[in-house]
């Protein structure tokens, strides 16, 4: 009996320089989908990640109280570290290397400013759409040492390995690759995947990610990707 061949992946390149993009004197954000102004109907959001903004904050600044409804909100600091404060009665401060996740479900109210008054904070926010609507709010952070090399999960539905838990059908991982490395990221059959590069150099095949750059992926059993220096990003497994 012949093995099927694995499919060929279904890449689609979404370059950091075509993001939309808000500057305020205390914000520089890039939108890899529409977002507040930023109106781009190809990019609505891909399957279920609707918002993914990679946001640099100065020093004291920040977005006041605003409400969020019906939606998942992760928040991954990169450098520096995150003050939130919502109608719940959380409140903190997210380091680099931690994760939150906010679930705003049937309503809430929160803020976020930059904890620090001489240093920038850079972050993702990432919003993604709810299983099911009218959940009560709720609210989890935790930190995720660098363990090297490979995919850490950060986030799921299930919590599992010391993840968030999410009220999503995806799963969140942190890439990370040493120079030269080479890492396979797997889907399942009916999975697609999105892989946001934070820092390095990562290719697969011809296609080339450089920082800020995302990459929606389909129709694939596995995508290998290659560090051309060292190297992170998030990777998306979405339904």
């Amino acid at each position: 009996m012949t093995t099927p061949k694995p499919a060929t992946p279904t890449l689609t390149l979404r370059k950091a320089a075509d993001r939309g993009r808000t500057r305020l004197d205390w914000l520089d954000g890039a939108h890899s989908f529409s977002f507040g102004g930023y109106r781009d109907p190809r990019w609505m959001g891909f399957r279920g990640l609707r918002v993914l903004n990679d946001d640099r904050i100065a020093p004291g600044g920040g977005f006041g109280p605003h409400p969020h409804a019906e939606m998942e909100i992760l928040t991954w600091v990169i450098r520096g570290a995150l003050a939130h404060r919502d109608s719940t009665g959380n409140a903190g401060v997210i380091r680099a290397g931690e994760a939150q996740r906010m679930s705003a479900g049937t309503g809430i109210v929160h803020s976020e400013r930059n904890a620090s008054e001489t240093e920038p904070v850079h972050l993702l926010q990432i919003w993604l759409l709810p299983e099911h609507r009218g959940i009560a709010p709720g609210y989890e952070q935790r930190a995720f040492d660098d363990v090297g090399s490979g995919l850490q999960r950060i986030a799921d539905p299930e919590g599992r390995d010391g993840a968030l838990r999410l009220h999503a059908d995806a799963s969140v991982h942190v890439a990370r690759l040493a120079a030269g490395e080479r890492l396979a990221l797997p889907l399942a059959p009916g999975r697609h995947g999105w892989l946001q590069l934070v820092s390095g150099g990562l290719r697969t095949g011809d296609v080339m990610l450089a920082p800020g750059d995302g990459l929606a992926v389909s129709t694939a059993a596995v995508l290998e990707v290659d560090a051309d220096e060292t190297s992170q990003g998030l990777w998306f497994d979405l339904a």
